[in-house]
């Protein structure tokens, strides 16, 4: 998935990266990095796929 698409989504729904880390259960900072390019473990990206209705496949 590429990075602006995950921000754009994020600011679509009016929320921050520290409510999307809470509810996806990760910290800030690990999430910040997501939105950054870094390719998450397919368990957060399960979790983050979930929480935003769209296949987590989409990450690798």
């Amino acid at each position: 998935m590429k990075q602006r698409t995950l921000e754009q989504l994020r600011e679509h729904y009016s929320l921050t990266q520290e409510q999307v880390a809470l509810d996806v259960g990760i910290d800030r900072s690990y999430y910040s990095k997501i939105e950054s390019g870094l390719t998450p473990s397919v368990s957060v990206a399960k979790r983050i796929g979930y929480f935003f209705d769209f296949d987590w496949t989409l990450f690798f």
